[in-house]
């Protein structure tokens, strides 16, 4: 019998029907205006994990940029900080599927072994037990895209090195999206949030893999991300940068929130893309 990681957080960061859960998710993606432009297909996003009441919004300007991608990707890389659990380097579960009230999202179990090879990955299911930053993003995964299998890495006391290692090993083509989750500055007023979040929302979009954790709760698998998207020249867009004072709480000790897509660079006919 397979092993199932039950919901940890459903009921509390959002719900725990599941048809109230696919109308909010829905409601959250609906409200995303269309890019003006046509833009590429993400590779790589960064977004947050807070209730969804709180940064939903942010988060679905990711994920809504996915429908074009829907039945290309079949394997998610999803790396996010442990909050409750420490753990050295970065941990998969043991289990075989992740579960929401959506339904269960399988384990890439072959690509976790690959991962396993990497002195850095270990196994442990207690720091999955209870970690809400991976979880959050698993009901807009599971309606953007249709069917996939899920790497989750729970992120400790790792170097972004590291973290690019993991990235670079599991990068695949198409099939293969990477997903950072991360919230920004925490417990500042709102003004003094806003100022500190576009700092760093600029020390991304300028591929500085220098975050700290004061920064970003997620600043080491984002360092790892842009480690390695720097090395393979990607894009960078910010899509939404607010925080809980924009969306559902007050000003006074506000949480901040980001999305960000990156996408692989076209290739031409004029570099040997077209076979001339």
């Amino acid at each position: 019998m397979d092993q199932v990681r039950p919901a940890a957080v459903a009921g509390m960061f959002y719900p725990g029907s599941a048809s109230a859960l696919r109308s909010e998710v829905l409601a959250h993606l609906t409200q995303v205006r269309p890019p003006s432009t046509a833009r590429p297909a993400p590779k790589a996003l960064i977004v947050p994990h807070a209730g969804f009441v709180y940064s939903g919004p942010i988060a679905a300007s990711a994920y809504a940029r996915l429908a074009v991608v829907r039945d290309k990707i079949r394997r998610v890389v999803l790396f996010g900080p442990t909050h409750r659990v420490p753990v050295r380097g970065l941990a998969l579960p043991s289990v075989d599927a992740f579960a929401t009230p959506l339904g269960e999202v399988p384990i890439d179990r072959e690509a976790a072994a690959k991962a396993l090879t990497l002195r850095q990955v270990t196994i442990s299911d207690a720091s999955h037990a209870h970690e809400h930053s991976l979880e959050v993003q698993l009901p807009f995964l599971q309606t953007v895209l249709g069917d996939f299998s899920l790497v989750p890495f729970a992120v400790g006391d790792a170097t972004g090195a590291e973290v690019s290692e993991v990235v670079d090993l599991l990068w695949g083509g198409d099939e293969t999206l990477i997903v950072v989750s991360s919230d920004l500055s925490h417990y500042h007023r709102y003004a003094e949030a806003r100022r500190l979040d576009q700092a760093t929302g600029q020390a991304i979009l300028d591929f500085s893999a220098h975050l700290d954790h004061d920064q970003a709760c997620g600043a080491t698998p984002i360092n790892g991300l842009l480690v390695a998207g720097r090395r393979r020249r990607l894009a960078v867009e910010l899509l939404d940068l607010r925080n809980s004072g924009d969306t559902a709480g007050d000003r006074n000790r506000v949480v901040g929130y980001a999305s960000f897509a990156f996408a692989e660079p076209a290739t031409s006919t004029a570099d040997g893309g077209g076979g001339r």
